[in-house]
């Protein structure tokens, strides 16, 4: 009988090291728990199961095609998660991608529960070590929490695994929810018994203080409570373990980052670490060089890239306009950080010159391939052709804890604070950006709109603008309306892609699963998707 046992926790350790498929994560409950929780190879199996579903960026939870909920890119391929339905208003409870999400999560959460209920039965003989992974469960539950309620807003707070019988849960308001995250992090960063950053590589991708302080101040921002969010944020500062990622050339500190010449550096977080063969080759890279494209950036997205100069395609003359538009990247005279999130159309990659607009395996519009000219080049490395990717995913990476820093001086009025421009400077100069031009953003209207800027170029394509746009109460602006694409050579007028339809009085949370409306007689659903 214990063979079984043992083979049971052998496929989650399996699965901790690359399955991430919505269904696929095996349920602790199964084994006897007279029988198994018993020594520390035991209680350590069970803590990497709740790792297990950390998201990666273009499988599971596949965080990067959050990006296609907002307006930097579109989703095709409904195989991959019917995307396409939220950003024209059709999403019901019975949506696939909420549904899977909020299965996912509970899943993990129960896991939390289980060990942190049954961590004690278990022989360890070193007291230090199981009070990190006392924390690090915490952790990871109040994680899952969080990622849902940014999702569905009040949700059921699980602080204990339940029966069947028990499950019968009503919802708790957003607020409750936020005020246990915030206090379960709290009290695991402040605990001693994390690490600010782990020492050994074998163990960086685990929960640390930093973590936890990097996960408050992305919740607190979220939430608006500007107060609480830059405190975080500058606990990590302070820290003084993380920095930004530079290289010896500045064209390649900010681009490598995201290919496995600079996968490990010192700017990641949190982050999931990926140790068998994913699909990123077959989510984002073009068709004629043997992918597939699933996620394709948009025209907006593109044309928020200022000029090397540091100036936006809205401040320059209709000529340059008009040229920057057809032509992006005119003269290599944009900010690099196009390129490197980006690949443009006339672009040659691996060896293929892509054309978009002609007949051939790139043909926009086609079956996998481009759905607006476009396509995404971050965490696209030439290495993973052959299907063998394993470059770890940044979920937090020390650029965003900056610029959650930067914008709450920002929206707590303290944009005179010299820790404004100071790491602006720091994240464009690493990039290869000018300074900031402090004759033009000195005022808070005119710095917010810079931080909402560089947040968006920053960190695009990393599952971060949908949080933003929703935040900034600017969802139903640039979510309405006609979506494009790149400039038709031929007719010189950008592609219409899509036409979107947001509503902010519905669509800013995600509709409650049916079939937890259907299993939980006191589960209740999101205003208007009844």
């Amino acid at each position: 009988m214990k063979k079984i046992y043992y083979l049971f926790f052998s496929l989650l350790l399996i699965i901790f090291s690359g399955c991430e498929k919505f269904l696929t994560h095996d349920n602790p409950t199964d084994v006897d728990d007279e029988t198994w929780w018993n020594t520390e190879a035991n209680i350590t199996a069970a803590l990497n199961s709740i790792y297990a579903g950390i998201p990666d960026g273009s499988s599971g939870r596949q965080l990067m095609f959050l990006d296609a909920l907002s307006d930097n890119a579109v989703a095709r391929q409904s195989l991959r998660g019917d995307y396409e339905s939220y950003v024209k208003g059709l999403q019901g409870a019975n949506w696939g991608v909420g549904t899977g999400i909020w299965d996912d999560d509970y899943r993990d959460i129960r896991r939390a529960n289980r060990f942190l209920e049954n961590i004690d039965r278990a022989y360890m003989p070193v007291e230090k070590l199981k009070n990190q992974y006392l924390a690090e469960a915490r952790a990871l539950r109040a994680y899952y929490h969080m990622e849902l309620s940014m999702f569905f807003g009040g949700i059921t707070i699980m602080k204990q695994s339940v029966t069947p019988a028990g499950s019968y849960l009503p919802r708790s308001t957003a607020k409750e929810v936020y005020d246990f995250v915030v206090s379960e992090l709290t009290e695991c960063a402040n605990s001693g018994a994390l690490p600010n950053k782990y020492i050994d590589n074998v163990d960086l991708k685990r929960m640390s203080a930093a973590t936890c302080w990097g996960l408050i101040s992305k919740f607190a921002l979220y939430n608006k409570d500007y107060e609480r969010a830059k405190n975080a944020a500058k606990k990590i500062i302070d820290m003084g373990d993380y920095s930004l990622r530079k290289s010896t050339t500045i064209k390649t500190s900010y681009a490598d980052l995201f290919l496995y010449t600079g996968e490990i550096n010192n700017e990641r977080i949190f982050f999931r670490e990926i140790t068998s063969a994913g699909n990123q080759w077959n989510t984002f890279a073009p068709q004629g060089t043997g992918g597939k494209t699933v996620v394709s950036p948009t025209a907006s997205m593109v044309n928020a890239y200022e000029t090397k100069q540091g100036k936006t395609l809205a401040e320059l003359g209709p000529d340059s306009l008009a040229i920057y538009t057809k032509e992006p990247n005119y003269k290599n005279n944009r900010d690099p950080r196009l390129i490197a999130s980006v690949i443009l159309p006339g672009s040659t990659y691996t060896g293929v010159v892509l054309k978009p607009f002609e007949a051939g395996l790139d043909k926009l519009g086609d079956q996998n391939s481009t759905a607006t000219g476009y396509w995404i080049n971050k965490y696209l490395d030439p290495k993973d052709k052959t299907g063998t990717r394993t470059l770890d995913y940044m979920i937090m990476r020390y650029a965003e804890v900056l610029l959650n820093y930067v914008e709450c001086l920002v929206e707590l009025n303290d944009y005179s604070n010299p820790d404004v421009v100071k790491y602006l400077n720091e994240i464009r100069n690493r990039a290869g950006m000018p300074n900031v031009n402090t004759a033009v953003y000195n005022t808070q209207e005119k710095l917010r709109e810079l931080v909402r800027r560089e947040r968006r170029v920053e960190l695009a394509f990393e599952g971060v603008r949908y949080y933003d746009i929703r935040r900034w109460e600017i969802f139903e602006q640039v979510m309405n309306g006609q979506v494009y694409g790149a400039i038709d050579p031929v007719t010189n007028q950008p592609v219409n892609v899509e036409v979107r339809s947001a509503k902010a009085n519905r669509d800013m949370v995600w509709p409650i699963p049916q079939k937890e409306l259907l299993a939980n007689p006191q589960m209740t659903q999101n205003p208007n998707y009844n």
